[in-house]
């Protein structure tokens, strides 16, 4: 079947993926499969009738000092009484709600419940309208500081090349170290390329499993690197950076005197190094576009047990500046901990960029998609721009920022998109770099780059504005793992925060996550563990329940890939059929282009716990430096 073509250039996978994956899915062997589609409030096409209410709230809970907003599906044309309930049934406030009418992307009839001015804390609390009762939330200071650890937990557990230890990750999530060489694995420590691509072997061990295979993806990987690492280096500014300091995380790192979060990136950073080309080989300091088995393996398939042949792809210039934007802010970041990891990645990044202006046309194809996806990318200009930023962040060299101010995505409108950035999308993180981190540049254009930001920053707001669920995406961004880009435009927001002071950007950053976990119009947590309906069942060759009961759900902090209008997967197809874009998405295994986790949905989900972890800083001018 065609690949649709979507504002980010199309789905995370392929067309050969998904006939692979299909077939693995038809020979699952399950129970009825569990939707999360949502019932008779709402009872759009493609939805099943299980039970629900149509007050939909984030059901872990709100900040004292955010924003207090529900959504009501209801067809009333008036207004409706609202009232807040503590947890011994008291009503503390009320109201009436405000008539929004029908939300494009859900086709929803809907109404606002703002319950912001209520200062109270606790947990229990339910918002009751029209005799409807939403699920129970708490409101407290300190709600997103377990999920701030549990959403990091989830890149430990992801880890390839390492032992996961259960008193680290949890009873039931411990297993032997995948892709080392151990039989039945062929491991990762000598992997030979594809034929035609190189004569010799790499040990490319470590890294993170980028989703529910067990691929490592350069360009994937080093975005959520990124990510994280820059959740670190915003908190520095912030005067936070204490929360994701050392012995924060439940990691083997764990008390080595450098902060936690930049642990658990190394062990990407380290891998994307190892990818690199040696400089005794053709085409040195490229980096080699991926790793992952010869053939699709089947579902589920513990890392440990995988037997296919590993096999190195093609280096493509997307991956090499990945690499060298990613090792270029490694080189800034790691400096006070590690200053020989710091000048190892500086100088990885250099020969990355010295590589890809040498070879600048080396092109990921969308073909290359058995056994891994794809990740092709035919449009590498944002990645010279990012890269060149990070660079000469890092450096203040006169030819990084010379790269800088003549690339075309330094001026232009596009950089910052209403759909948001992604692995193949990449000119705004050289933006945001650029906005936060004191460079060289003169005033003049570093406010032009600011006001860039905040302008995106103003089109969220005015997007959410516009919805009945308040969703920084437009009704045509419902592809491929949506609620990673929904994510991704909160962190826009937050750094117009960051920039500005603005209250309006940090309640539009926070406000997101109502979205992500349960005012939405499936009245779902995407996140496992939070909310009192929340996914269970995502697409994982390892955590695995639905297929295999002897085996984990996935755990606590991991973020389903979300509402898929494009039905990609044959359990979407047969089970969503007429869905409403915001409404495409169910609880199944088998539905990996709408249910799977993947390192860059949960990496902004890091970013954004944090952010709202946070105290609020009234008053906020600008970055440090700025």
């Amino acid at each position: 079947m065609p690949v649709p073509t979507y504002p980010l250039r199309g789905p995370r996978r392929t067309v050969s993926w998904l006939a692979a994956t299909a077939l693995s899915a038809a020979l699952l062997v399950t129970g009825p499969a569990t939707t999360s589609a949502v019932g008779a409030d709402a009872s759009g096409p493609g939805r099943s009738a299980t039970a629900d209410t149509p007050v939909r709230a984030n059901q872990l809970g709100y900040l004292p000092d955010g924003p207090k907003r529900a959504t009501v599906v209801t067809a009333s044309a008036a207004p409706l009484t609202w009232q807040l309930r503590n947890a011994a049934g008291a009503v503390v406030a009320s109201g009436t709600t405000t008539v929004r009418g029908t939300d494009t992307a859900s086709r929803d009839a809907t109404h606002l419940a703002d319950f912001s001015s209520y200062s109270g804390t606790g947990s229990g609390f339910t918002l009751v309208v029209d005799g409807r009762s939403s699920h129970p939330f708490a409101i407290g200071t300190g709600l997103y500081r377990a999920l701030r650890s549990d959403a990091m937990s989830f890149f430990h557990q992801q880890r390839s090349g390492i032992a996961i230890e259960a008193s680290l990750a949890g009873a039931g999530y411990g297993r032997p170290a995948g892709h080392l060489g151990v039989a039945p694995n062929k491991g990762d420590t000598s992997v030979p390329c594809q034929a035609g691509v190189c004569d010799y072997r790499r040990d490319v061990r470590g890294g993170w499993y980028d989703a529910g295979d067990h691929g490592k993806y350069v360009v994937n990987g080093g975005l959520s690197a990124w990510l994280m690492v820059n959740a670190y280096e915003r908190a520095g500014r912030a005067g936070t950076a204490g929360a994701l300091g050392d012995s924060t995380l439940r990691i083997p790192e764990r008390g080595n005197g450098v902060p936690d979060v930049l642990d658990e990136a190394r062990w990407e950073l380290d891998f994307l190094m190892r990818m690199q080309v040696p400089a005794d080989k053709p085409r040195a300091g490229m980096a080699f576009h991926k790793i992952h088995d010869a053939a699709w393996t089947a579902l589920p398939t513990r890392p440990e047990q995988d037997g296919q042949q590993r096999e190195l792809h093609r280096p493509s210039t997307a991956a090499t500046l990945n690499l060298a934007a990613t090792a270029a802010q490694c080189a800034r970041v790691y400096a006070p901990y590690d200053a020989a990891f710091a000048a190892r990645c500086l100088d990885s990044a250099r020969r990355a960029w010295t590589a890809a202006r040498a070879n600048p046309g080396l092109i990921a194809p969308d073909s290359d998609g058995t056994g891994g996806g794809a990740y092709g990318d035919a449009t590498v200009s944002d990645e010279f721009y990012w890269a060149a930023a990070e660079l000469y962040a890092t450096t203040g060299e006169a030819a990084y920022r010379d790269a800088v101010t003549t690339s075309p995505w330094h001026t232009s409108t596009n950089a910052l998109t209403a759909f948001g950035f992604g692995w193949a999308d990449t000119a705004a993180l050289g933006r945001l770099t650029l906005a936060t981190v004191p460079t060289g540049l003169t005033a003049s254009d570093t406010a032009r780059i600011r006001a860039s930001v905040t302008a995106a920053a103003d089109g969220h707001l005015a997007t959410m504005a516009g919805q009945g669920y308040a969703v920084p995406l437009p009704a045509s961004g419902y592809v491929w793992g949506s609620n990673g880009q929904v994510a991704n435009n909160a962190v826009v927001l937050a750094v117009a925060y960051d920039l500005t002071g603005g209250q309006r950007y940090r309640a539009g950053a926070i406000e997101t996550l109502d979205y992500l976990l349960g005012r939405n119009a499936l009245d779902l947590s995407y996140v496992t563990g939070y909310g009192e309906r929340s996914s269970q069942n995502q697409h994982h060759r390892f955590w695995a329940h639905q297929a295999d009961p002897s085996l984990p759900r996935p755990p606590a902090g991991s973020l389903a890939g979300g509402p898929n209008a494009g039905l990609q997967d044959p359990v979407a197809q047969e089970r969503l059929p007429g869905c409403a874009p915001a409404a495409c998405y169910i609880d199944d295994i088998g539905s990996y282009s709408t249910n799977e986790v993947a390192v860059n949905w949960n990496a902004p989900l890091v970013w954004l716990a944090a952010f709202a972890a946070e105290p609020s800083t009234r008053g906020r001018t600008g970055p440090a430096g700025g």
